[in-house]
């Protein structure tokens, strides 16, 4: 297994940042290696990615969502991965996105990848990218402003 996390501070309110990172069909567009994002339900997620040049599909799953806080998944089909994203504010326009991942390299190319700090990289290039995703718009482009504990979804 590989732990990773890195931070980013962006120059938009909590609620903002948290609002867009809700909008997960819109990953592809910050996310360099996400190819498609398809929310199936509330807590479900189907990802498309390529991984150290190969397709990879699989399904993820919510299992904690607190509205300018956290939103926290695990895989549940594909390859082995979950983590968090957390929402700190540092002031009431600036706040600090955190992502902390689990992921557990299948084959040479993605143990080599997480081994050689890849993954790190990416994390921090990808919150690079949101950060200059969200500060342009300077709005988000959707909310999701309900709750996910365990298996109980509030609206």
């Amino acid at each position: 297994m590989a732990y990773k996390e890195e931070s980013i501070e962006v120059d938009v309110p909590v609620r903002t940042a948290y609002n867009q990172w809700t909008q997960f069909e819109e990953f592809p567009q910050f996310m360099e290696n996400v190819e498609e994002v398809v929310q199936l339900d509330d807590k479900r997620l189907h990802w498309k990615a390529k991984i150290a040049g190969k397709l990879i599909e699989w399904d993820s799953e919510i299992s904690d969502q607190t509205p300018d806080t956290r939103i926290a998944w695990r895989s549940v089909t594909g390859p082995k991965n979950g983590g968090a994203v957390l929402f700190t504010p540092i002031d009431a326009d600036t706040t600090r996105v955190t992502v902390r991942m689990d992921v557990y390299p299948e084959g040479i190319a993605e143990t080599l990848a997480s081994a050689f700090g890849i993954l790190a990289g990416q994390i921090k290039a990808d919150l690079s990218r949101f950060k200059s995703f969200v500060e342009s718009r300077g709005v988000e482009t959707g909310a999701w402003r309900g709750e996910i504990h365990g298996q109980d979804v509030k609206r």
